[in-house]
């Protein structure tokens, strides 16, 4: 995928994964719009990068606010008049560790779901109509192994025991919604994936991952970047498929 002039958007990238992942595309020469519910945070990690001569600028972008989302593909639309990528990295977890699936409180699935998946399909409906506009669109669906069936239902997979529940049934769903969107946007020039970034040191897990931050953003980027003949309503990790 030719990068020149290419614009890019990427949720919750004012730290994390998504602040990697913008230092990635920029770097490979994209433009990217660095997205962020606090427009100052927004602004200060931008300028950041900005100070590495990367072409990064700064959007307000809250995924769980209607109007915040409008004003900001408005926005996208009236400095650039398309898109071209759109990594919805977004992403929380709110889950009560020590709690058993039915104890956790319905807030607590409540909350999840808002950011985790109707987040996501409000920031892509939002973004689609400038998606269309590009010659080769793509849409990356930051998920996780652990919204994984297949994976949960098998005894002898590492993710077993593992049950964070609000949060691995929103990125089961999140991975549902992304076949149902890739299925709609097949004839089109836009693709549509999701991936598992790896058990990654961030602050959701207090650093506790085995993957440094820098590695975590790489298969988003990847698939953000991948050509017209790449994969269509795939589920990878560092580019192996993984189960639904």
């Amino acid at each position: 995928m030719n990068t020149t002039s290419k614009i890019a958007l990427v949720t919750g990238a004012t730290r994390g994964i998504g602040l990697h992942t913008v230092r990635q595309l920029a770097e490979a020469g994209v433009h990217t719009l660095l997205a962020g519910r606090n427009r100052a945070k927004a602004v200060e990690a931008a300028l950041q990068l900005q100070g590495e001569g990367l072409p990064v600028e700064a959007i307000e972008l809250d995924v769980t606010d209607a109007a915040s989302i409008a004003a900001a593909a408005q926005e996208v639309e009236k400095r650039h008049g398309r898109l071209d990528i759109l990594v919805n990295n977004a992403g929380i977890v709110v889950d009560e560790f020590g709690k058993k699936v039915s104890e956790q409180t319905l807030d607590a699935w409540r909350s999840t779901f808002e950011t985790n998946l109707f987040g996501v399909i409000s920031v892509t409906q939002a973004f689609l109509p400038l998606l269309h506009r590009s010659p080769s669109g793509r849409i990356v669906n930051v998920s996780s192994v652990l919204g994984s069936i297949a994976l949960h239902n098998d005894p002898t997979s590492p993710i077993y025991d593992f049950k964070i529940p609000a949060y691995n049934v929103s990125k089961t769903a999140l991975n549902a919604w992304t076949i149902q969107l890739a299925y709609e946007l097949r004839d089109s020039a836009i693709k549509v994936n999701t991936i598992h970034p790896g058990y990654v040191k961030t602050d959701m897990n207090a650093g506790e991952g085995e993957l440094e931050v820098a590695d975590g953003a790489r298969t988003s980027v990847a698939m953000a970047l991948i050509a017209d003949d790449g994969p269509n309503a795939s589920f990878t990790h560092a580019g192996q498929v993984l189960p639904w």
